[in-house]
């Protein structure tokens, strides 16, 4: 199923088989491997990182693919200043008439929007899931998966989506 451009659509994040978040947003592009939406921050409140704030007003250009195990979402605030990149290692995405599904693997990777700034985050969490002895395949594709990120991120490639 490709999704038609202006149209609306659910993305469903899910992790250990439950919802984790749930929003609308719009369809950019869908090419038939790479999904692109446009969705507000989603929550009426401010998420600090520490190294990055999401709040009210902020704009969050969603890259999702069929075939690769990561999502890459362009952080803009209200007045159009990219922030970063934000990318969750998933598995590949799935696109049906419910929307876009992914299910989220515990990695992500955040680059600042100058470049300056790329950390591998929550490694910690991907290390208690479990997963390495649950689904090792799934595993080492979610651990490939970040390497590439960083390696796209570090090489200015990741800003070029």
């Amino acid at each position: 199923m490709t999704l038609t451009a202006g149209g609306d659509v659910q993305v469903t994040l899910t992790k250990a088989g439950r919802t984790k978040v749930r929003y609308p947003a719009t369809v950019v592009g869908d090419d038939g491997v790479r999904v692109v939406v446009r969705a507000p921050w989603g929550r009426p409140t401010v998420r600090d990182f520490g190294f990055v704030r999401f709040e009210p007003g902020d704009v969050f250009t969603e890259h999702y693919w069929r075939d690769r195990w990561y999502a890459v979402k362009e952080v803009r605030a209200a007045d159009g200043t990219v922030k970063g990149w934000y990318c969750d290692v998933t598995r590949p995405a799935e696109v049906g008439p419910d929307g876009i599904v992914i299910e989220d693997l515990d990695l992500d990777l955040w680059q600042s929007a100058d470049g300056s700034t790329v950390l591998r985050l929550d490694e910690d969490e991907f290390r208690r899931s479990g997963i390495e002895d649950r689904d090792p395949v799934a595993a080492a594709r979610a651990r490939q998966a970040l390497d590439a990120l960083e390696e796209q991120a570090r090489s200015g490639r990741l800003c070029a989506l």
